[in-house]
């Protein structure tokens, strides 16, 4: 048997008017996720515990099967891991974001954030304004590190944890009340907005009608993480395939296989047909027992706010990920069981995460009975893959760690 979690990061949403109060998952085309549906467990998951923010980060090591009251220590050491930084004992890791201000000759306190991701920059441009930075602003106590696209580290000696605000939380505002207390780390994005401005990446940026990637904007601190490994606690071994270094990162942690595919980018052109056919790989030609391939275009295009681009990301992620990696296993006569879900939502109307809880699907190729339906029971079971109907079904994970013990039967 092999197991397979689909993840399409933010794909839950809410019903908006622009869609008859229909969400973007309803109004997708999904052929391949309604055709399970009707064959497979659908239902509703509580994947952010109480208490605790709404992130990618706490969601998917939830679905991952790793409780995050007990394991979370922070994003940014995560992704720390996946960039191969060592952190000692004493080091903070600090998410820094490059992201888009305004313009206007306002002192810096008083700009609005237009963009989190500046335009989802590529990794080749961004590290060229960071290298600009690191000559400017590192030193002994803070130290920065290339990541991928707008996601950059920074690694603050003998820092201590402080509560930062997340700049896709607060899109369309303005920044003063929301910049850091910490006097040095203020101090350090005030500095980076001069030294980017004008760079020349920006200015080139600019002309070709881009977002300019301005100003650093730190979040997401933490200290250094310690996961258990994924193949002792599941006697599964296990692979990840995203483009994020944050679910490299909890790969890393977990001991995992990280696969990297030519062409994932993490935005809305990813290579979609790529990552299905490396998990295919890993499961039939490399024998593992489980592979993760997570999907990031519908949680940024829900940060953009853009319905349509969220409606073709599921659609993507429906056709080009999930139909593959079935045909593929149905080609070589493989039996898998796959669960397919959104780590969390990222509703268009607020264009952040959230804790309501999620929809998922769990199916089972050798389930004789889901292969077999009756065109009765199929009427009385008509699910399709969304939040209304994942409600509607009555299956309700209320501790989102667990949901992997249903993909492997515990």
């Amino acid at each position: 048997m092999k197991y397979v979690v689909v993840l399409g990061d933010g794909m839950a949403d809410e019903p908006l008017a622009e869609l008859q109060n229909r969400t973007p998952l309803m109004a997708a085309d999904t052929p391949c996720m309604d055709l399970l549906a009707v064959k497979s467990e659908v239902g509703l998951a509580y994947t952010i515990p109480e208490g605790m923010k709404p992130g990618s980060d706490t969601a998917n090591l939830s679905v991952l099967g790793y409780n995050p009251r007990k394991y979370y220590t922070g994003r940014s050491p995560l992704e720390a891991l996946s960039i191969g930084v060592d952190m000692k004992a004493a080091d903070i890791a600090l998410r820094c974001n490059l992201v888009t201000l305004s313009e206007e000759e306002v002192p810096y306190e008083s700009r609005t954030i237009l963009d989190h991701s500046s335009g989802e920059i590529e990794t080749e441009d961004a590290a060229i304004l960071l290298e600009a930075v690191k000559k400017e602003l590192e030193n002994d106590i803070y130290k920065f590190y290339v990541g991928t696209s707008y996601r950059h580290l920074t690694i603050w000696d003998k820092g201590r944890v402080t509560d930062l605000v997340p700049p896709h939380d607060i899109l369309g505002r303005v920044i003063g009340e929301y910049l850091p207390e910490e006097q040095a780390l203020r101090e350090m994005m005030k500095k980076s907005y001069a030294i980017l401005n004008n760079h020349p990446v920006n200015l080139k940026r600019k002309e070709k009608g881009l977002h300019k990637a301005n100003s650093l904007w730190f979040w997401g601190a933490g200290t250094r993480p310690a996961l258990d490994s994924f193949e002792e606690k599941n006697h599964k071994k296990g692979a990840m395939i995203s483009a994020v270094d944050l679910l490299k990162g909890i790969a890393v942690g977990a001991g995992m296989k990280v696969i990297e595919v030519p062409g994932a980018n993490g935005t809305l052109h990813t290579n979609y047909e790529g990552k299905a056919m490396a998990a295919v790989k890993v499961l039939l030609e490399d024998h593992y027992d489980f592979a993760y391939v997570h999907v990031e275009a519908p949680d940024e295009m829900g940060h953009q706010g853009n319905i349509r681009n969220k409606i073709i990301s599921i659609e993507n992620l429906d056709q080009r990920v999930i139909q593959v990696i079935m045909q593929e296993m149905q080609k070589a006569g493989a039996e898998y069981r796959m669960l397919i879900m959104p780590d969390h939502p990222t509703p268009i109307r607020c264009r952040t995460h959230t804790s309501d809880p999620v929809p998922y699907l769990l199916y089972d190729s050798t389930d004789s009975m889901m292969r077999e339906k009756t065109h009765e029971d199929e009427v009385k079971n008509a699910w399709k893959f969304n939040e209304a109907d994942a409600k509607l079904s009555g299956n309700v994970v209320k501790e989102g760690y667990t949901i992997i013990d249903k993909l492997f039967e515990r």
